[in-house]
């Protein structure tokens, strides 16, 4: 069996997946203009729906939304939430198509964890839109990341993320609130089981018409938008990256890190070893300054945004910001969906750019009204 160093963490594998089986998912969904959701009291549930695998371990295909029955319908069609209530209140909004696709790339294992929701709400239905798209990229092996997958966003609407009037304060405390008890409580399932795996993350959340996005580590998202809401479709857009990478060679990151009597090497990372300076997990880490504190962004849907591109640091090791827009602009423009949009992104950063690292990408498109 050999022993390989992963790009965020030196020498930390102890077992491999040898088969050098390439896993590849697609999931799309497409969300109406117009939802209807019940009211009733707010409860936290975890998500072991579709998102990401199912209990067999092999990969859903498709979440789809089922517009006349309120239906979430997975691939093998069985119902996982059922949308109807007595009280119903009806809000407009700027319509999502969002899909994932991934690839193992070179590596022995797929560490990578995702999350589609077109509808977020769970049992905290309310009159805002609630959707949420999610990328966790493990290092270590993906306990780490496939614990935040099933999680992080059921703390996050346990800790009051708001689902009848819009406050963008709330939410953001809501989110810092859902990554620390994540990672809490990841940190001791960690200690019980005798891991130590970590994750980085990047996470978006749709709530009516206003967007947040929460990251930790050097996964990304990148907004494309246009100059006016009524230009031309084939107008340039223009990348916008919203998340900030939180590495330990990063003065602020540094000097954080030396605060908490951590270390920075001659190679650029935490004691040596690890390159990112904020994740879930990372046990060994915590004490010397690894931190699962996000960065949190927040902006308006105006009709000039076209759609935000979610990708792990295996994409953005091989593709620009500006490089991203333009592809998936310009096959979006030929009329593809977003999931055969996200499967040609992947391909062409494994395939063609010789993308080593896993690569997993979530493209979220909104369409007009």
């Amino acid at each position: 069996m050999n022993n390989w160093s992963h790009p965020k963490r030196e020498s930390i594998s102890d077992s491999e997946d040898s088969t050098g089986k390439k896993l590849k998912v697609t999931s799309s969904v497409t969300e109406n203009a117009e939802k209807v959701e019940s009211s009733k009291t707010c409860a936290s549930q975890e998500i072991n729906s579709s998102i990401g695998k199912n209990d067999n371990g092999r990969f859903d295909s498709e979440v789809t939304s089922n517009q006349e029955s309120g239906e979430r319908i997975l691939a093998k069609g069985i119902p996982s939430s059922n949308l109807g209530a007595a009280s119903q209140c009806v809000s407009k909004v700027f319509p999502i198509e969002a899909s994932a696709a991934e690839d193992k790339g070179s590596r022995h294992s797929m560490e990578d964890a995702w999350v589609v929701l077109p509808d977020a709400s769970m049992e905290c239905p309310g009159t805002l839109r609630c959707a949420h798209f999610a990328i966790y990229d493990g290092h270590g092996g993906r306990l780490a990341a496939d614990y935040a997958q099933k999680h992080l966003h059921a703390n996050v609407l346990s800790a009051g993320l708001p689902r009848e009037l819009m406050d963008v304060r709330a939410s953001k405390k809501a989110i810092l609130e859902g990554f620390q008890k994540t990672d809490e409580r990841l940190l001791r399932e960690s200690a019980a089981g005798g891991w130590q795996d970590g994750a980085t993350a990047v996470c978006l959340w749709v709530l009516g018409q206003m967007v947040l996005v929460a990251n930790i580590g050097d996964a990304k998202a990148v907004l494309a938008r246009s100059s006016r809401a009524d230009g031309p479709h084939d107008a340039p857009l223009k990348a916008i990256v919203i998340t900030r990478e939180h590495k330990a060679i990063f003065p602020n990151e540094r000097a954080r890190i030396q605060k908490a009597g951590g270390s920075v090497g001659a190679n650029g990372r935490l004691q040596g070893r690890l390159e990112v300076s904020r994740a879930f997990g990372d046990r060994q880490f915590k004490k010397v300054g690894v931190t699962a504190t996000p960065d949190i962004h927040s902006f308006e849907l105006t009709g000039r945004e076209k759609f935000i591109i979610l990708g792990c640091d295996g994409l953005w090791g091989v593709f620009g910001p500006s490089d991203a827009v333009d592809f998936i602009h310009r096959h979006l423009q030929d009329g593809l969906p977003a999931a055969a949009v996200a499967r040609r992104l992947v391909r062409e950063a494994v395939r063609e750019r010789r993308c080593k690292d896993n690569c997993t990408v979530i493209v979220i498109v909104f369409k007009d009204k």
